[in-house]
């Protein structure tokens, strides 16, 4: 079977973001979701870029949307686990942002799971993807290190 290998880019990290596995979180297996990391990420995500002074639904006046999503699991998370999501933006160029997560334990940093997407922002007028604009690319390009 042929898995999922993303390198997350150490150097492009805006933002690190704590978190706690609640007991709702679980699944049958009695680890963390898949569906409940994708809310996680998304948590992580709208944290990280409020950091930079940026909302995903008014990112230079046009809202975002996930494009595409892949995620590689590494190892399980379980109630009580606190974690530490990190956010790695590297700088836009075109039409879409990448985005990179790593969930770790935040004890030892052990990898729960690491996640790559694009986020595309649309033209609310047109429905069509536009080119990021120059402000958000700047603003992103300008928060690695955090």
């Amino acid at each position: 079977m042929e898995r999922v290998r993303l390198e997350f880019p150490e150097a492009a990290i805006v933002h690190r973001h704590p978190l706690t596995v609640r007991v709702t979180d679980m699944n049958y297996g009695r680890h963390l979701g898949h569906d409940t990391l994708v809310s996680l990420l998304h948590e992580a995500r709208i944290q990280a870029f409020g950091a930079q002074g940026l909302t995903e639904w008014d990112l230079g006046g046009y809202p975002s949307v996930v494009a595409d999503l892949a995620v590689q699991y590494q190892s399980e998370a379980r109630w009580p686990d606190a974690l530490v999501v990190e956010t790695a933006i590297p700088a836009p160029d075109g039409r879409a942002i990448i985005v990179y997560h790593r969930v770790r334990h935040a004890e030892g940093g052990r990898p729960v799971a690491t996640a790559r997407l694009n986020l595309v922002l649309i033209d609310p007028a047109t429905g069509r993807p536009v080119t990021v604009p120059d402000g958000v690319a700047t603003a992103l390009a300008g928060a690695g290190g955090a």
